[in-house]
């Protein structure tokens, strides 16, 4: 058994930071502040090739796992980016994989190389104010009208819709008093933003201001029959196809961003004198940091595992809801432990932790609850009676 990463992707990570040390934290701070997407990061990490990481070759990605594109994402985050600059290419790294998996070949060449080249930029549109984690109540309907549909509905915290120029949706195409399971009936597009038929609409939020959260109303958008992703009415099954990676590339952001906030509170401890010491000196500050680093180090086992499970083509479910539980709870406490480590400086948006804790809940939040994770275990693992 053998835990060191392989050179290939040793290489990874000194590539990715190389290209996130043009990028230093006063940079986010100036974002976060200003509200601002990271358009010349995102650039450039289109421009390294590391958008498509985990994308075929043959539309011009790099043809790279699901391990590699962790390493990516944990190393944006852990470079001081956080979930500013993991989230502002986290879609576009992972979300597209119904269409890799799902798609025609026309479909592939046409949605692909834009995306991966940097030309496109994409966002999720599959959750809805009335339904949460219930997808199958979904209530965004696509009717058939001449030459494809015409889809009217809502959708609640789409990331990066102001920046995005297609979007990947989940709609309903049969109603569902109509379908004998409630999962069928429901039927994926990616298709463009149209913004005269699709209202967009920012959500002030608590952190990650660089990367908008929107309210989408959606009255009348055409979306053109080759714009459906595989067969009518099997939209879920698609998008559960991409669940397990997007908990994996989440628990690596949430590790990244666990990190970097350890790392200010450690150097802080070792050069902070107070009554003639360093506070790091005092067990009592120095077993709370040593508790995160093993928290984050537990977590970043279980990611691995995870990834190359999905990698290998083997059942990850466990393993990759397990990963993003461990790793964004892990994240969160590095980053509180982060804020009482430096007590009221800590506080204060100049030492950078304030930043990283209020991103920190993001993981913790989405794309799925922890107590459903933990709902999931209980069932799936242990053979618990289904709770809800």
């Amino acid at each position: 058994m053998n835990f060191e990463l392989s050179q290939e992707q040793t290489s990874i990570i000194e590539a990715v930071q190389a290209v996130c040390n043009g990028f230093d934290w006063a940079y986010w701070d100036r974002l976060d502040v200003a509200g601002e997407f990271p358009h010349d990061f995102y650039k450039a990490l289109c421009e390294g090739g590391w958008v498509g990481v985990a994308m075929p070759e043959s539309v011009g990605g790099a043809g790279l796992g699901i391990q590699e594109a962790a390493l990516v994402m944990q190393t944006i985050a852990q470079s001081g980016a956080g979930m500013s600059g993991a989230s502002a290419v986290h879609m576009n790294v992972f979300g597209l994989n119904p269409v890799v998996v799902f798609g025609t070949q026309e479909q592939k060449q046409r949605f692909l190389p834009p995306l991966i080249g940097g030309r496109e930029k994409a966002c999720f549109g599959v959750t809805e104010p009335d339904a949460g984690l219930d997808t199958t109540k979904l209530k965004t309907f696509a009717r058939r009208v001449p030459g494809g549909y015409s889809v009217t509905g809502r959708k609640i915290f789409i990331s990066t819709a102001q920046e995005a120029d297609r979007m990947l949706l989940l709609a309903r195409t049969t109603p569902l008093d109509q379908i004998k399971k409630p999962t069928e009936g429901l039927s994926l597009f990616y298709t463009q933003v149209d913004r005269s038929k699709i209202e967009i609409r920012a959500i002030d939020k608590m952190g990650r201001a660089a990367v908008d959260t929107n309210m989408l109303f959606i009255d009348d958008l055409f979306i053109p029959e080759a714009d459906r992703i595989g067969q009518e009415g099997q939209g879920f099954g698609y998008i559960l196809h991409g669940l397990n990676p997007e908990r994996i590339l989440i628990a690596a952001e949430a590790i990244g961003l666990g990190r970097a906030a350890l790392n200010i509170a450690a150097r802080y401890a070792r050069e902070r004198v107070v009554f003639g010491r360093p506070i790091g000196q005092n067990q009592g500050v120095q077993h709370p940091l040593a508790q995160a680093w093993m928290q984050l180090e537990s977590a970043q086992l279980m990611m691995l595992k995870a990834a190359w499970l999905y990698d290998a083509g083997k059942p990850c479910a466990a393993e990759a809801n397990s990963a993003k539980y461990l790793a964004a709870e892990a994240g969160h406490n590095a980053c509180q432990t982060a804020i009482l480590t430096l007590g009221g400086m800590g506080y204060a948006r100049e030492s950078r932790v304030e930043r990283l804790l209020r991103e920190s809940y993001i993981p913790r939040i989405a794309p799925v609850s922890p107590q459903l994770i933990l709902c999931f275990i209980a069932e799936r693992v242990l053979g618990l009676p289904k709770s809800y």
